[in-house]
């Protein structure tokens, strides 16, 4: 396996541990439960569809994997953004947790374009 994708594979696991960890320490509101929710699907996806993304068999097979992965990782983005916009009470998004989401999707956004490119 080529180094940089292992080391996404590492990245974006730690991304998913991190929202894990966030989700996991927020209060327990209707808000926060369901923007929690989605948060966690989207965030832990991000993490599982990369990995079945390193196991395509074609290009055009990676080209639609990793077209998941960045949706993926807007949708992580986006609930970051709810929340730390919102002002939710007693909630505090880590700048890390934020900063490596937008790192991550502009990452898979490039990926995206490039694999589109080869097809």
């Amino acid at each position: 396996m080529n180094p940089i994708a292992e080391q996404l594979k590492a990245r974006t696991k730690a991304f998913a541990l991190d929202v894990i960890r966030f989700v996991s320490d927020l209060p327990r509101t209707s808000a926060a439960d369901v923007m929690g929710r989605q948060l966690l699907k989207a965030g832990t996806g991000v993490a599982a569809n990369y990995r079945a993304t390193c196991r395509s068999r074609s290009h055009a097979e990676f080209a639609a994997r990793i077209g998941v992965v960045l949706e993926e990782a807007d949708e992580s983005e986006l609930w970051l953004e709810l929340f730390v916009e919102s002002n939710l009470k007693n909630i505090t998004v880590p700048p890390s947790l934020v900063q490596e989401s937008h790192e991550l999707r502009a990452i898979f956004a490039q990926s995206n374009i490039t694999a589109r490119r080869r097809k």
